[in-house]
């Protein structure tokens, strides 16, 4: 399947807003920088636990990133999709050339429902490259978070996502989905949201030059409460420069429900700097309120050993909380420590008592310092009209 020329009547039925950033420039319209509708329907990033009407993935494409593990990182990627479409249907991102490729591993159709989609694009992290969707009653909108890399252009860090900075708007383009252009620069995986006007977020990736010079914390918040609809920010300090996302806060906590949130909680062997980001963010939780002015009830999810997991390397993301929670069931990584694993297993079962808990084995995806909330974006469902 190829992606259309954006079509006439999609920029009738949405206006500019419909068209990529790059090519209006300046004369992009108001109505694409703030969280509204061309109709003025208020938006906002709806709590992932609602219903979805698909999940995104991306094939990833470029062996300059994975060399020899390449292979490996699309079997996990084939069998998250496979999982994930058991329960709602999958839409694969893969490049022209690749995508016979991507359909035959995800079993060209016979496995439920896995779409493959003919969109270029670099890498599989489409949690932070795709569009973040926000909603109102009636309207579903996409937000475009300006995606740049994660602002390590010059850096170690640095790998190619020309393709992937457009994805987002090609995407949105596609299934004929308003476009709203973020006022910052960001990631989805820097977003987490109660959907009812809360957010988390890391200052660190966010309040960050490499995504946002000269804008203070306090203009950043702003920018993030216009462009997502929140009314209140729970900021924790993270850490920059340690990994590529500079601590993206879908790692480190995550909304269980509004006025629950689940901690990850480091596991033995995870070096110093990474136990006191745990320590100073699970002190500002406990004191912390959402913007319904309600205490936050923290779960703690405990990392694995680092000493009994099969993964190996500095950038291994042995992170439970990186989970991804779609129509009836929560997805999340299976390491190898058996007792860890369990223990996993136990806690989001108590915390989402009526979905499936599926436990995947995504080590070659984690090596890249990622995890299954990273390889994924949700499209939510949209809400009744008023």
């Amino acid at each position: 399947m190829n992606v259309p020329e954006t079509s006439r009547r999609s920029l009738l039925k949405f206006g500019a807003a419909a068209v990529p950033a790059l090519a209006l420039g300046g004369l992009l319209p108001a109505t694409a920088r703030a969280a509204t509708s061309p109709t003025g329907v208020q938006l906002r990033m709806p709590a992932e636990d609602g219903r979805h009407a698909r999940t995104f993935m991306a094939w990833p494409a470029l062996s300059a990133v994975w060399g020899n593990s390449l292979s490996g990182v699309r079997n996990n990627i084939a069998e998250v999709a496979y999982q994930i479409s058991r329960y709602e249907p999958v839409v694969m991102l893969a490049r022209a050339g690749q995508a016979a490729g991507a359909r035959y591993a995800c079993g060209n159709g016979a496995y439920y429902s896995i779409t493959v989609l003919e969109i270029a694009n670099d890498d599989l992290w489409i949690r932070d490259f795709g569009p973040t969707f926000l909603t109102g009653p009636g309207v579903i909108a996409g937000l475009d978070t300006n995606f740049n890399g994660w602002g390590k252009t010059g850096t170690t860090y640095y790998q190619p996502f020309a393709n992937d900075a457009v994805a987002a708007a090609t995407l949105l383009d596609y299934y004929g989905i308003d476009r709203v252009q973020a006022s910052f620069v960001g990631e989805g995986g820097s977003l987490e949201v109660d959907g009812e006007g809360t957010l988390l977020a890391t200052v660190s990736s966010l309040v960050n030059p490499n995504r946002n010079p000269g804008k203070s914390q306090a203009q950043v918040e702003q920018d993030l409460k216009s462009s997502v609809g929140v009314d209140k920010v729970i900021w924790v300090p993270g850490l920059a420069g340690q990994d590529i996302t500079d601590c993206h806060i879908d790692c480190l906590a995550r909304f269980i429900a509004p006025g629950k949130v689940m901690l990850d909680k480091p596991g033995p062997g995870v070096s110093a700097q990474w136990r006191a980001v745990y320590d100073e963010t699970k002190r500002i939780l406990q004191t912390a309120t959402d913007a319904k002015g309600r205490p936050l009830v923290i779960t703690e999810l405990p990392g694995p050993d680092r000493k009994r997991i099969r993964g190996t390397g500095n950038d291994f993301l042995s992170s439970y909380t990186n989970y991804y929670t779609a129509n009836g069931a929560v997805f999340v990584p299976q390491f190898g420590d058996s007792y860890a694993d369990g223990v996993a297993y136990s806690i989001l079962q108590g915390a989402y008592p009526t979905r499936d808990i599926v436990q995947i084995n995504i080590d070659n995806i984690a090596s890249g310092g990622g995890g299954i909330h990273c390889a994924t974006q949700s499209q939510p469902v949209v809400p009744p009209a008023a």
